[in-house]
């Protein structure tokens, strides 16, 4: 049986995850692709990092996106959210602070879901700062919608 899920629901979904699928347009192509992602229920937004490239020029030529989170147990459990929203560009300070958070979030995730203690992620964060490799942006999130299966 399919269901739509409530908004708390597709919420708990996307804060308990960290891997989803970007979705954005350039020259009037659909494309999607792999993300890692932290969402900030404080301040609703989803945070995320890229390199310099054919995503980040196409997001800031066209700002609408959306990001897919699938949580499967086995074909005939699992729930799916669907995210829309705006993406924005973080500079300096704010940058800094957002990947801060990302980081901690990511870190936390992993060792609750997956039991590991990832000392890589501080250092990455403190290390991409520095050397002004990573982009960071979020996505403010505007709607959220999600369907489960149960059988």
């Amino acid at each position: 049986m399919y269901t739509n899920l409530d908004e708390k629901t597709s919420l708990a979904v996307l804060k308990n995850d960290y891997l989803g699928h970007l979705s954005y347009i350039y020259l009037n192509r659909p494309f999607v692709v792999p993300i890692t992602y932290y969402y900030d229920a404080e301040r609703n937004v989803i945070i995320c990092y890229s390199a310099e490239g054919h995503k980040m020029n196409a997001m800031r030529k066209n700002n609408e996106v959306a990001l897919s989170i699938v949580d499967v147990d086995h074909l005939t459990k699992w729930k799916s959210v669907m995210v829309h929203g705006k993406f924005e560009q973080l500079f300096g300070s704010d940058a800094k602070s957002y990947l801060h958070v990302f980081s901690l979030g990511i870190k936390t995730l992993i060792a609750e879901k997956e039991l590991k203690e990832l000392s890589f992620i501080s250092e990455f964060s403190s290390k991409a700062i520095n050397e002004n490799i990573p982009m960071i942006f979020v996505i403010k999130v505007e709607e959220i919608t999600g369907k489960m299966r149960r059988d």
